[in-house]
């Protein structure tokens, strides 16, 4: 299995997530793994760790969740890999909920998510972005 941590999506992923017919509640399962320093696309000089970066997205990215009717749900350090193998660990992973793709797409292309996001580029290495839905009374 091939992993390879991105910071954005590429042509086909986000065809596939701009697909209509998807209209339930989506969760998003972010692994995060950050820079060391934090690098800013405008190029500023900063002295925060890409985790300190992030760290400001992360408060900041509540209030635009719950601005599309979304809310975080679980955030936690990686600790130690249980089961497997990976040449490198996520530092963090985030799960957060959405009411549908499109309330997603609107928040990401909000204006002000789009000023926050730069402590996100800033912040990350990579990640891998996993969609997940919940079945009906399947349970695990």
């Amino acid at each position: 299995m091939k992993v390879e941590n991105k910071v954005m999506p590429n042509e086909k992923q986000m065809e596939e997530f701009l697909e209509e017919g998807h209209d339930g509640p989506i969760f998003m399962v972010n692994l995060l793994k950050f820079k060391e320093k934090a690098e800013y696309p405008d190029k500023r000089e900063t002295d925060l760790t890409g985790r300190e970066a992030y760290a400001i997205y992360g408060k900041e990215v509540v209030e635009h969740l719950e601005k599309v009717g979304g809310k975080p749900i679980f955030g936690s350090d990686v600790t130690r890999l249980m089961l497997g193998e990976v040449e490198d660990l996520w530092d963090q992973v985030a799960i957060a909920m959405y009411p549908n793709r499109k309330a997603m797409l609107k928040m990401i292309s909000d204006p002000d998510y789009i000023e926050s996001a730069q402590h996100r580029v800033a912040g990350l290495a990579g990640q891998l972005n996993i969609e997940t839905k919940v079945r009906n009374n399947e349970g695990f």
